[in-house]
């Protein structure tokens, strides 16, 4: 037979489980004292004796009835008194345990509601919250023990939950700002070739430019969300990388682009210090910082890459001449479809998905490691990928965060 619900609660089990141990400790009491005084006093029921009263009429010894009497001695008149009094002491002592065991249940169900009352609390704002409103706190008060701790755990809990799913929405409605763009361009330009039967092959090869060219974007959006995506899990492989085959390789990718808008790339590498990770994402996040630096240097500028190490830790420097970036924009370069001038990947015909160097960032600091600014005003910015050096012979000697400034400049 199943009990009823409320038997099934923690507080009736609490309410119990408290009952019985002070009934148990009370009824061990209770026993102690009374085997204590029983052994220590001789105790028996009185056994009296019978005396008949005889009396001396003429000269002779006369019985008359009703004259007896009840004797005994003094030792088992004592042992008599003790006996009753042990047998007192026992009656009252079970009927205090039975009116302790009610007072303890009604006592521990009070102390047991007392002390759940904040996992009521709790139990209503989870009832309440859902995944379009997360904004609900439990707010606990009172003295900072183990259900307030549990409270401000939650709280904080569902503070992150709420911050990670403002960003989930932040980050579709970017996105979806994202592919609107060129999956119009695609269906205008298709639905005006195919609408028009007389559109010259001029027409049909310039609306294909444009389709391809949406395309390539969409490409290169859906790659950089791949990268972030694959950047979150555990994907990543760690093997001992030379931080200087991750520059070069990157330089060699960019080598082309930067000549096409005549800039010059000047590589400072060597083999450097070595560090732990996925070459292939430690390449990419050295690859999306000349592609920002590529789009945006002036043209015929230089672009300097470097490598080395510092103070245990191994970095990857992107230096380019300008434009620089304006001082409101630079805690928010990081962001994702962030591309300067207060817009948010908004402003029309920016190459770019404006994910790169979220995505390096992000790189970063899977590999433990950061990824800086360094702002030279109109001169132009540096780009510091900062990663633990894992060599023997510097990991000894790492601080506990990067060193600031350029490392470029020594």
């Amino acid at each position: 037979m199943r009990l009823p619900r409320w038997l099934r609660t923690v507080r009736v089990r609490l309410a119990l489980t408290y009952s019985s141990l002070l009934f148990g400790v009370t009824a061990l009491l209770l026993a102690g004292v009374y085997l204590a005084l029983s052994s220590s006093i001789s105790a028996a029921p009185l056994d009296p004796v019978t005396v008949k009263k005889f009396e001396t009429q003429d000269g002779h010894i006369v019985y008359k009835p009703g004259q007896e009497f009840q004797a005994a001695d003094f030792a088992d008149v004592q042992e008599a008194v003790n006996y009753a009094s042990l047998q007192t002491l026992r009656n009252y002592s079970i009927i205090a345990l039975i009116v302790m065991f009610v007072l303890s249940l009604a006592i521990g169900w009070w102390v047991a509601g007392r002390a759940l009352r904040p996992v009521g609390a709790i139990t209503r704002t989870a009832q309440e919250i859902n995944a379009s409103d997360l904004t609900r706190r439990i707010g606990a008060t009172g003295p900072h023990d183990e259900l307030r701790t549990l409270a401000d755990t939650i709280d904080g809990m569902l503070a992150r939950l709420d911050r990670a799913f403002s960003d989930q929405r932040r980050f579709v409605e970017d996105v979806s700002h994202e592919l609107r763009n060129p999956v119009s361009l695609i269906h205008t330009n298709v639905e005006a070739v195919l609408a028009n039967d007389r559109s010259t092959t001029a027409e049909r090869h310039e609306a294909s430019v444009v389709v391809l060219q949406a395309t390539r974007r969409m490409r290169r959006l859906l790659e950089d969300l791949l990268a972030i995506a694959r950047s979150r899990s555990e994907a990543f492989a760690d093997r001992q990388v030379d931080l200087a085959e991750a520059v070069t390789a990157a330089v060699r990718e960019y080598r082309l682009p930067a000549e096409a808008r005549h800039l010059t790339i000047v590589e400072r590498s060597h083999r450097g210090p070595v560090v732990v990770g996925d070459p292939d994402a430690l390449q990419r996040a050295v690859a999306n910082l000349l592609s920002n630096a590529v789009r945006l240097a002036p043209a015929g500028s230089t672009i300097t890459v470097g490598m080395g190490g510092r103070q245990g830790w191994a970095w990857a420097a992107v230096a380019d001449e300008g434009p620089g970036i304006a001082a409101a924009d630079q805690d928010r370069i990081f962001d994702r479809f962030y591309r300067g001038n207060g817009s948010s990947g908004r402003e029309q015909g920016t190459d770019g998905s404006g994910l790169g160097l979220a995505i390096a960032r992000q790189i970063a600091e899977s590999h433990e490691g950061r990824l800086v600014l360094v702002s030279r005003g109109p001169a132009g910015s540096t780009f510091v990928l900062w990663l633990p050096d894992h060599a023997m012979n510097r990991s000894a000697n790492r601080t506990d965060a990067p060193p600031e400034g350029d490392p470029l400049l020594g």
